[in-house]
């Protein structure tokens, strides 16, 4: 008789968070909770919220009578470490050390690794599992120098929906994921222009340090010169300064706003502003595109277009407009996060994965 191998999979976004049961990497049970924004205000910290997100996934498990000694795996999004490879990875005590720290980010999937590690405490040989953390890290030597020796440059982007699009989209085809050239563009809450070559992403932004494009919030590549010079005018201490670029930047900064559609609604009533900063931040998007185009020799199968932002047809429009002569453009909607942390769990307890051990840089 077949084993089946059951998962339970956690996700957790800024005021929400998703839950699944999987058998052999097929969803049984799968849900969505918004958590009241005024609960996370409750919380100061992200750490904070821990009791919040555990409470939601036991509420769950007692809702469906799902008994944790039953599982096999408990695989969450995150978290935010040293910058490591692609693939699946075991939480343990020292890749806890790192997220808890805020060190490498504070985002709320920080606490995906935590819950899953503690409630594997309570069942018999339940492993915790990551899949694709935000700081994987797999680009090539010669993408890592910055110009200035002191700061290489790293990748942070959100890797698991990146690759899980790209992987889909190679399955369409009838392809490999490892066979596949592809230049990935996340239209999310930022912008991440990524290559993918051999099923690795050889060159892709540190989106939350200000790399790529401006996006919602955040300010992108800006002229390094004036930038020190801006630091050291007396206006900002450092924290203010980091809120200044990440957080008051780039669409809130011109238009006042981060809401897409509130600022679509402006164009069509003719706000020729609001236009040109859409089209300005498109105009960014596409030139980034052609370069990850030169990463990839040229050789370029297809630009992806996923993320929420890949929903808006001026958006769209005006990045196809500017890179369709490099290669297809195909827009992938939704995001398959989930399936990809069901995925890596399933093929990493079978054998087909390998389950890799999370060691700090420090101690290696």
């Amino acid at each position: 008789m077949e084993k089946i191998y059951k998962v339970i999979i956690i996700n957790f976004g800024s005021t929400s968070t998703k839950i699944a049961y999987c058998e052999n990497n097929k969803f049984v049970l799968r849900e969505s909770i918004t958590h009241p924004v005024e609960k996370i205000k409750e919380c100061k910290t992200v750490n904070d919220q821990y009791g919040l997100r555990k409470e939601a996934i036991e509420e769950f498990l007692r809702e469906h009578s799902i008994d944790l000694k039953d599982m096999d795996a408990i695989a969450a999004r995150g978290g935010q470490t040293e910058p490591i490879e692609g693939g699946t990875w075991q939480i343990n005590e020292a890749m806890l050390k790192q997220t808890k720290s805020g060190e490498y980010g504070n985002h709320v999937c920080n606490l995906g690794p935590w819950v899953a590690y503690d409630l594997c405490k309570e069942t018999d040989h339940a492993i915790p599992l990551t899949t694709d953390t935000p700081t994987t890290d797999e680009m090539d030597a010669l993408a890592r120098y910055s110009g200035l020796k002191e700061i290489p440059r790293v990748s942070c982007v959100q890797a698991l929906n990146t690759k899980a699009m790209a992987r889909y989209y190679a399955e369409q085809c009838g392809k490999k994921f490892e066979d596949i050239r592809v230049i990935s563009v996340m239209l999310g809450g930022g912008i991440g222009v990524v290559a993918i070559r051999d099923g690795r992403m050889v060159d892709a932004p540190d989106g939350l340090e200000g790399e790529g494009p401006f996006s919602n919030n955040r300010c992108g590549t800006v002229p390094v010169g004036r930038l020190v010079k801006l630091c050291y005018s007396g206006k900002y201490d450092l924290k203010g300064m980091i809120r200044h670029i990440n957080g008051e930047a780039g669409l809130m900064a011109y238009l006042g706003t981060t809401d897409i559609r509130a600022i679509m609604e402006r164009i069509e009533n003719g706000d020729e502003y609001s236009k040109e900063v859409m089209e300005a931040m498109c105009y960014q998007t596409a030139k980034e595109i052609g370069a990850m185009s030169t990463v990839l020799m040229g050789k370029v199968d297809a630009i992806l277009l996923i993320g929420g932002m890949a929903n808006v047809p001026f958006i769209v429009d005006h990045i196809t407009e500017r890179v369709q002569h490099l290669a297809p453009v195909v827009v992938l909607k939704g995001e398959r996060e989930m399936e990809a942390l069901s995925l890596g769990a399933y093929e990493a307890l079978t054998g087909a994965r390998e389950i890799h051990q999370f060691v700090p840089k420090e101690v290696e």
